[in-house]
C-alpha cells in the first residue's frame, strides 16, 4: 500500500520542490522546498524562498538527521501555523539541533536540504538516483493509472507535477551526495519519504 500512498502524499512537496527551482535558474541557487513533518522553512524575503547552500554531506550529519527526526518532527508540530517563528521554539530547535551534533538549527536545515534533493531523484522502486524529473514522470503515471483516486485529487496531483516538470532541473554538485543518501535511503525514506521525495 505504501508504493501506492507515497506518490500522491508526496506530489505537493515535489511540486514545492520543482516550482522552487525556478529560482534555482534565474539565481544560480537551489531554491528551499520542505514540506509536512520537516523542519519549518527559515526566512526568507516575502514571496522568494530561501536559497539552499549545496554542501557534501557526511556520515555523521545524515545519521545525525535520521537520530533527530522524532525530536525535530515533535518540535515542528509545535511552530505556529502563522509562519511566524516563536523564540521559545526556535531556540528550542537550535539546542535540539546541537544535542544530535549540528552547529546549529541552521546547519541541520542545510543538511536536510541538501538530503532532500537527493532524495527526490530517487527511484522508490529501484532506490537508484535516476532524477526528479524522472520520478516525476514515474508518479504521473502512476495517478493516471489510479482508479481509486478522486478525479479532483488526480487532476490537481498531475496539474501540479505536470507545471513541476517544466522548471529546470538543478544539478547535485557533490556527487558523493548521492551515493551516501542511496545508501541510507530506507532511514531517510522512513523519516522522510512521504514530505520530501
Amino acid at each position: 500500500m505504501r508504493e501506492f500512498i507515497r506518490p500522491v502524499a508526496i506530489t505537493f512537496s515535489i511540486a514545492c520542490l520543482a516550482a522552487s527551482l525556478a529560482v534555482f535558474s534565474s539565481n544560480g541557487a537551489f531554491a528551499q522546498a520542505k514540506g509536512g513533518q520537516m523542519a519549518p522553512p527559515s526566512a526568507a524575503p516575502a514571496g522568494q524562498p530561501s536559497a539552499i547552500k549545496q554542501i557534501a554531506l557526511t556520515d555523521k550529519q545524515v545519521e545525525g538527521v535520521i537520530a533527530a527526526a522524532k525530536d525535530m518532527d515533535a518540535l515542528a508540530e509545535k511552530m505556529p501555523q502563522d509562519g511566524k517563528p516563536d523564540p521559545k521554539i526556535t531556540a528550542q530547535l537550535d539546542s535540539t539541533a546541537k544535542k544530535y551534533g549540528f552547529a546549529s538549527y541552521d546547519e541541520y536545515n542545510t543538511v536536510v536540504d541538501n538530503i532532500g534533493m537527493v532524495m527526490s531523484g530517487i527511484d522508490p522502486a529501484s532506490k537508484k538516483y535516476v532524477g526528479m524529473a524522472a520520478v516525476m514522470k514515474a508518479q504521473i503515471a502512476q495517478i493516471q493509472a489510479d482508479t481509486k483516486m478522486s478525479a479532483k485529487d488526480k487532476k490537481e496531483a498531475l496539474d501540479d507535477l505536470n507545471q513541476a516538470l517544466k522548471a529546470p532541473e538543478p544539478t547535485i554538485e557533490n556527487k558523493g551526495n548521492i551515493d551516501l543518501v542511496v545508501k541510507n535511503y530506507d532511514k531517510l525514506d522512513a523519516i522522510l519519504g512521504d514530505d520530501q521525495n
